[in-house]
């Protein structure tokens, strides 16, 4: 438990989602949360941001100052990239944890976070907003009007992060200390290595850490919170373009065919689509019943919602109905959700058992995208897709000796 009625919160990383969403977030919930330390490699936005804080917040450069902050009863990771790293220093420094996706590479950090949490005494919560989105509960009970599920259709097109910023004023300072920036980068390559096997194409690598952990996830926890867990294994999978041979130079467009639970096939359609300003994502639901579709928000836009339509037959008539959610944010019901986590012990809806199932499952995705073009994956992508599909798993040498001959 905080030891006082208002968190005292640490924050690490000050870049886009911090300013864009974070930060406005938290001024709305000053009774809830005081920011007190603020860090980012560059000393110069990290100033500038404290400047315009309340009080007196202490800044730092180096992740490790911040988390060794007795001061601090929380910590707030908003780093690119994965979060096991500092999130396990944070818990182990008595702090709890809210962090950004992807909280880790590998699903023994899931489980390592898992475990320091428990036995620190302290939560550890995953920024899934779209989990806390308030429609969420209404599309969850509404599953049961559509009969017997047959499909679950996901659908996301994908700009670029400056078209979907456009709007926004965003600070950006050199970097002062690039040396947190190489341990990031050299932890990060480390357990990909234990994800994807050592060795594994680096077009593989690059789609698994940027578009799967950076992107897909959301949509593994969009399924998790209508009561979908994510699929173990997938029957078919591909990237396009995807060369195992040179890096690419944007994303691929990613199609997906899946099993969830009860006979209920996930088709999971993800699109780059760089010059077309608008991010769409569609969930919809089909049933022997009835159909239900949820359009959810794009994720920098404050003022706009998710929008629930769900389609049934009453009798002999066909009928319609369009919810719509309020204005308070999936963002900021998690700011909420963590904080009476913290103070009166609520229960973690989005918490490192999730997280460790969405990257298991999207483990499974990228071995099957590698078997698609001919790459044999090895670390726990090979375990979690060749588990599922009853074979031997492959070792890292294997893997690697694969992936060699596709350069």
């Amino acid at each position: 438990m905080a030891t006082s009625s208002t968190i005292r919160l640490g924050i690490v990383g000050l870049g886009t989602i911090a300013q864009t969403v974070h930060l406005p977030n938290l001024r709305t919930l000053e009774g809830r949360f005081r920011v007190c330390h603020v860090c980012d490699v560059s000393g110069e936005l990290t100033a500038s941001i404290a400047a315009e804080l309340p009080g007196d917040v202490q800044v730092s450069t180096d992740w490790h100052d911040l988390c060794a902050d007795e001061s601090l009863d929380a910590v707030l990771l908003l780093t690119p990239g994965a979060h096991s790293e500092a999130a396990l220093a944070a818990l182990r420094a008595g702090k709890h944890v809210l962090a950004e996706k992807p909280l880790c590479v590998t699903q023994a950090e899931a489980g390592q976070l898992a475990a320091a949490a428990a036995e620190a005494g302290r939560v550890l919560q995953v920024a899934y907003m779209k989990m806390y989105d308030p429609v969420l509960p209404r599309a969850r009970a509404s599953l049961p009007e559509l009969g017997t599920l047959r499909v679950v259709r996901v659908t996301v097109l994908h700009p670029s992060d400056e078209c979907q910023v456009e709007h926004a004023l965003i600070r950006r300072f050199p970097v002062s200390d690039y040396g947190p920036i190489a341990a990031a980068d050299a932890y990060a390559a480390a357990r990909t290595d234990e994800a994807l096997g050592v060795g594994a194409p680096v077009s593989l690598t690059t789609l698994y850490n940027d578009v799967l952990l950076g992107s897909v996830i959301h949509e593994l926890s969009l399924l998790r919170a209508l009561g979908f867990p994510p699929p173990a294994s997938y029957r078919y999978a591909n990237a396009r373009p995807l060369s195992t041979e040179q890096s690419a130079t944007s994303p691929p467009c990613l199609l997906a065919v899946g099993d969830l639970s009860d006979g209920v096939e996930l088709q999971l359609a993800w699109n780059w689509v760089p010059d077309y300003p608008e991010y769409t994502e569609e969930l919809a639901v089909f049933g022997s019943a009835g159909r239900l579709y949820l359009d959810m928000p794009a994720p920098y836009l404050p003022a706009q919602r998710a929008r629930l339509r769900v389609e049934r037959v009453i009798g002999d008539a066909r009928a319609a109905t369009t919810y719509h959610s309020g204005y308070t944010t999936g963002f900021v019901r998690e700011l909420t959700a963590f904080a009476d986590s913290v103070q009166v012990g609520a229960p973690v809806l989005s918490d490192a058992a999730g997280a460790a199932a969405d990257t298991r499952s999207l483990q499974a995705l990228t071995a099957t995208i590698g078997a698609e073009a001919g790459v044999k994956l090895g670390g726990e992508a090979a375990l979690s897709r060749e588990t599922a599909l009853g074979d031997a798993p492959a070792s890292d040498g294997e893997a690697g000796r694969t992936a060699r001959r596709c350069f």
